[in-house]
């Protein structure tokens, strides 16, 4: 009977030792999750367990395709910054062919490339990262043919658990930016829906870029009006130097081309740039890699957002993606500074349409108060009946007399006939809808004065038959005259409800809309005054013209204008409007 062949027993030793080894190796790499923590750790325990003078870890930059030194263990201060084509050198070839090299003596290899006086042997594993190559381990020794063929299987295997660790770091690190990246974009939406301006707005912008991307400076360059020249509109960590540079050409700067070729673009060292136009400045302020993106706004590039790191740097597509998108929300805070300046233009142009109407109505009620006397004096007048002799001047001032009140009767019917002719214009009105834009109208104006705004909309509300302008335009007066009432803050509460007449009617026959306030509010005599003509005022200063437009628009529509106040305690104004 055949014996199977039994291992030596120091071949099991050593096969315990090497396995003890990697347990113990493997224990101290995977101890940290921070990417540059765990490439130094690693490389530490493969110099030690290969008993070596000095070794390096080596990964293939994607953004650039070189081999760069990423951990670095006894290699001169300088080495760090040594970079490596794939195929040059020991490292390049192994990054090249995917397979280990073990060289007893450098000094007859001719791909040997020193980095270290004194190497006399090198061995290099590649480091494959989720079944791609992305880098080298190489360890180096003073000794001739200081490596074996099992220190190399050995070397192979950690690099195997190396690879694990760096794939596990870098997911980790990902996770940590996204989540960073959401907290970012978080802070900086919240900081945009609360303020009002445009340039508020864009130096959260900055401000979160630089933290986030761990940067020394970051500016965001906006094309002027001429669309020749990038100026400054906001920064972070920018010094007086940088602050006080001139601005850039669209066609001759670097910036400029990111905005031509809406494409990000990156320096690893602008202060030896051939292509970076402030390299004085670079210098006085420290800075070293550049990163910018474009900022686009409703498809068009108007301008750039940069980071400037203290050292140098290679980023990311990871990074790329977050200024990226933080550029985005820089589109976004223009787009709603812009929609700022139309609706304070709308505001603006409302008041002005009011102050028309108020006009409208202000003439009305002077032409119908004097078309009564005046028909009083035309009949008194005429049954005088003035006669004169001929050739008596008071004959020709008679006339004269009689001429010019006809042609006064005449203006006050035009201003009358003119008056009718703003009689609502009926159509189907989604009572709702205009509060939301009564909403959107009045709420920066609103945190201005630090009124809370709530509005509480019906959902099963009817539409009415009204005239949209008009009801607005009183639903915006009611608001207005709530937020004059508190100068100093408070709540404004606007709220819609069916109303059903007779009440246990199974459709709704109006609409009720109300205006609650915490205001100085009115006394009794104020709210019998408030509509009782266009010339009477419940403020002072005031016209009394608000209030009373309110009225004569709702009692146009057929409906009712109801007010509850007290003094100190608020006023509630409600519209209740037919269906």
């Amino acid at each position: 009977m055949k014996h199977a062949t039994q291992p030596e027993p120091g071949d099991l030793r050593a096969a315990y030792e090497r396995a003890r080894l990697l347990y113990q190796v493997s224990q101290t790499i995977h101890s940290t999750l921070e990417p540059q923590t765990a490439l130094e750790l690693i490389l530490r325990e493969a110099v030690r367990l290969m008993r070596a003078s000095s070794g390096s870890l080596v990964l293939v930059n994607p953004n650039n395709g070189f081999l760069e030194i990423q951990a670095a263990h006894g290699l001169p201060v300088g080495a760090s910054r040594l970079r490596l084509r794939v195929g040059e050198g020991i490292t390049g070839w192994v990054a090249r062919t995917g397979q280990p090299a073990r060289v007893g003596d450098v000094s007859e290899d001719s791909r040997y490339l020193p980095v270290r006086p004194n190497v006399r042997s090198e061995l290099a594993v590649p480091l494959e990262v989720a079944g791609e190559l992305r880098g080298v381990l190489n360890v180096d020794s003073d000794r001739e043919h200081a490596f074996s063929e099992e220190d190399q299987g050995l070397l192979q295997e950690l690099a195997g658990q190396a690879a694990q660790v760096i794939h596990h770091t870098w997911l980790y690190e990902q996770l940590r930016l996204k989540a960073a990246l959401f907290e970012a974009l978080v802070k900086v939406s919240q900081t945009i829906n609360s303020t009002l301006g445009l340039d508020d707005a864009l130096r959260a912008v900055t401000r979160e870029a630089c933290g986030l991307m761990g940067a020394r400076v970051c500016s965001l360059l906006m094309v002027d009006c001429t669309g020749e020249w990038l100026d400054l509109r906001a920064s972070y960590g920018a010094g007086s130097t940088y602050l006080s540079k001139p601005r850039l050409s669209l066609n001759d700067s670097l910036l400029g081309t990111v905005v031509r070729r809406r494409k990000p673009f990156q320096i690893e060292n602008v202060q030896t740039s051939g292509s970076y136009q402030s390299v004085e400045i670079a210098r006085a302020e420290g800075l070293v890699s550049l990163l910018s993106v474009p900022l686009v706004y409703q498809g068009e590039a108007i301008g750039t957002l940069s980071v400037y790191t203290a050292s140098p740097h290679n980023f990311s597509n990871e990074e790329i993606r977050i200024l990226s998108a933080l550029a985005d929300l820089s589109g976004i805070a223009i787009e709603k500074a812009r929609l700022y300046e139309r609706i304070v233009d709308l505001e603006e142009q409302l008041r002005q349409n009011e102050k028309l109407s108020a006009l409208g109505l202000l003439a009305a009620e002077v032409a119908h108060e004097i078309r009564n006397p005046l028909t009083v004096m035309k009949l008194l007048f005429q049954s005088l009946d003035l006669r004169f002799p001929v050739g008596d001047a008071r004959g020709r001032d008679v006339a004269v007399i009689g001429e010019k009140m006809n042609q006064l009767n005449r203006i006050v019917e035009q201003i009358l006939d003119f008056a009718r002719h703003s009689e609502p214009q009926l159509q189907p009105v989604n009572v709702n809808q205009l509060i939301d834009d009564l909403e959107l109208l009045i709420r920066h104006r609103a945190a201005q004065q630090e009124v809370r705004l709530e509005t509480r909309p019906s959902p099963d509300l009817p539409p009415l038959m009204a005239d949209a302008t008009q009801i607005e335009q009183a639903f915006l007066n009611l608001t207005l005259n709530a937020l004059e009432a508190m100068p100093h803050g408070g709540s404004l509460q606007i709220s819609s409800r069916a109303v059903h007449l007779p009440r246990h009617s199974s459709t709704p026959s109006h609409v009720a809309v109300s205006f609650r306030d915490t205001g100085q509010g009115m006394t009794l005599e104020q709210r019998r005054q408030v509509t009782r003509s266009l010339l009477s005022s419940t403020k002072p200063g005031g016209t009394g013209l608000g209030l009373m437009i309110v009225a004569r628009v709702i009692e146009a529509h057929g409906g009712k204008l109801r007010i509850a106040s007290r003094p100190g305690k608020g006023t509630t104004i409600t519209i209740v409007l037919p269906v």
